[in-house]
């Protein structure tokens, strides 16, 4: 079965981004699904920056610790991938810049016949990629004529010149898989919380959650969407709070450091009962530790950030698919519960493009808001069975519509009264129980591979593909909550039953699902971790499962 790994690779402003997305769809477009992973540092210009796009006939989400084909735009392209570099690796080179093994295409000379700027030598070396790899050029000038809408006869004409200044040194079969969309997990947390009937949109951009700022601008254009970049992450929360209390379904997206600035609003939520959606994407602490790679070690501050006591929903999808729908559900319970709620997600997760390779998940149910009493009688805070109060909005002629952030009463007037700080405070906490309730009637643990194993695999967020991949191979059990507030013991003690050995996966050194399993009485019997804020590949994490199963 065919699984191919290309590496494109060169400096900041070379376009690698985009020139990896390019050879993403040359494979969608031959019937391969696809995976992408993006790799920069932190630099405007310079560095290297290179992307790995892995094809196979079967569903993936993960890298490989091999390269089929290396397309070098810089020297580093080569010097910086000997492990994964191997004699049957073809290497595709600019030879104006690199030196290596392979084949040379000299771009230089070609931009300057064409008059075509330093940028389009991506587009030169695809070309060549396409002509080594014995992808016929036909099907490169469709790909380029849907992603490349500005300067397509310029980019086709450096692109054809790299294609025949090589020779072919294998051919790519075609694949048996329908052409799908490509989606990077912030487009998909995007689509599914437009879904959801997001209406307002406020971020600051910081990685890896920037993209989901400019896709949602985007989208501004074509749905009912206030998109908003505020001077600082304070001001983002604070107008999501001005938002939430107009009526308006708001989302706001940061990475650990900038929610650090929004802890003591998002307790405010608490208080205030405004329900605001938090995207969250965490990448490698502590302080501003790598802000261009990833990591799964917010967890622990997402499930206690604020000061107070305070009922809050936290999901984590794994993948592409799983963001779209749960980001739907994040947005809906948000404010069917009138309580924060946090997608946790990460750099892997927010800047991989994934095949879509279903149709888009939506939810059959998106709940009732409370139902209003009469203006005369309305009480913002109204004590209630479930702990939700009903939702009115300013401006509402007649009532006083107040949002607090102190102890109050049923009116929304601050009170010190130790009576009705007590009834207010259990009014709050009976939400968890009904938040509870509604996140029992959802899938909030996925389960795969052999569902009957002895030895499991226990992962979280976006560790899934990869664990996915090893369960199939190793024919181990897969198990990964999603739900993560409510933590929902019971459906996951239910999906490890009669499991004999459980290996837990996460992108941490102090295992933060570990700590939290062993809160509720699980137990793991072996963890595996990784920190070093790069992504798992297939053949490492697989050797690493076999050590300790």
């Amino acid at each position: 079965m065919t699984d191919l790994s290309v590496l494109v690779g060169g400096k900041a402003g070379d376009g690698i981004n985009s020139a990896g997305l390019i050879v993403s769809h040359l494979f969608n477009q031959l019937g391969y699904y696809t995976y992408m992973y993006y790799d920069y540092p932190s630099l405007i210009k310079g560095g290297h920056n290179y992307t790995i796009t892995r094809a196979a006939e079967r569903p993936i989400g993960a890298t490989r610790d091999r390269i089929d084909f290396v397309l070098a735009l810089n020297q580093d392209s080569v010097d910086l991938h000997q492990d994964i570099i191997s004699d049957k690796t073809i290497i595709v080179y600019d030879s104006y810049r690199v030196k290596s093994g392979g084949q040379g295409v000299d771009i230089n000379a070609f931009l300057k016949e064409e008059g075509a700027p330093p940028v389009m030598g991506n587009s030169c070396i695809i070309g060549a990629f396409a002509g080594v790899a014995g992808i016929p050029f036909p099907v490169l000038e469709e790909v380029f004529s849907r992603q490349i809408p500005k300067g397509l006869e310029k980019n086709l004409a450096v692109a054809r010149k790299g294609f025949l200044a090589v020779r072919e040194a294998t051919k790519i079969p075609r694949g048996s898989v329908k052409p799908s969309s490509l989606l990077s997990g912030n487009e998909a947390i995007g689509i599914g919380l437009l879904l959801g009937g997001l209406e307002a949109y406020v971020a600051y951009p910081m990685t890896p959650t920037s993209n989901l700022l400019h896709f949602l601008a985007g989208a501004a254009e074509q749905f009912p969407l206030t998109v908003v970049h505020p001077e600082n992450e304070i001001s983002v929360i604070l107008m999501a709070h001005g938002l939430a209390y107009g009526g308006k379904k708001t989302a706001i997206g940061t990475s650990g450091g900038g929610f650090c600035l929004m802890t003591e609003s998002f307790s405010m939520s608490g208080m205030n009962e405004e329900p605001i959606v938090v995207v969250m994407g965490q990448r490698t602490g502590p302080s501003t530790g790598l802000p261009t790679y990833t990591g799964q070690s917010d967890l622990h501050f997402i499930l206690h950030a604020g000061q107070g006591e305070f009922p809050r929903l936290i999901v984590a999808p794994g993948d592409s698919g799983q963001a779209v729908f749960w980001s739907q559900v994040a947005l809906s319970l948000s404010w069917k519960c009138q309580v924060p709620a946090v997608i946790l997600v990460d750099k892997t997760l927010c800047e991989g493009t994934f095949s879509l390779w279903e149709d888009l998940p939506r939810m059959t149910d998106e709940g009732d808001l409370p139902d209003s009493p009469s203006v005369a009688s309305y009480r913002r805070y109204a004590i209630t069975g479930s702990g939700v109060s009903p939702l009115r909005f300013p401006p509402t002629p007649g009532a006083a519509i107040k949002s607090n952030s102190y102890s109050h009463d049923e009116n929304g007037v601050t009170t010190e009264l130790p009576d009705l700080v007590v009834a207010m405070m259990e009014k709050r906490l009976r939400k968890m129980e009904t938040l509870k309730k509604e996140t029992d009637l959802l899938p909030a643990v996925n389960t795969g591979g052999e569902k009957t194993a002895e030895k499991t695999l226990l992962c979280w967020g976006s560790t899934l593909p990869v664990c996915s991949e090893i369960a199939e191979m190793e024919r181990f059990r897969l198990v990964q909550p999603v739900i993560l507030s409510p933590f929902p013991e019971e459906a996951l003690k239910q999906a490890l039953a009669g499991t004999k050995k459980t290996i837990l996966v996460e992108e941490n050194a102090l295992g933060q699902l570990q700590m939290l399993c062993a809160r509720h009485g699980i137990p793991v019997d072996h963890a595996i971790h990784r920190y070093d804020g790069r992504p798992f590949p297939l053949e490492e994490l697989r050797m690493r499962v076999r050590e300790v199963a």
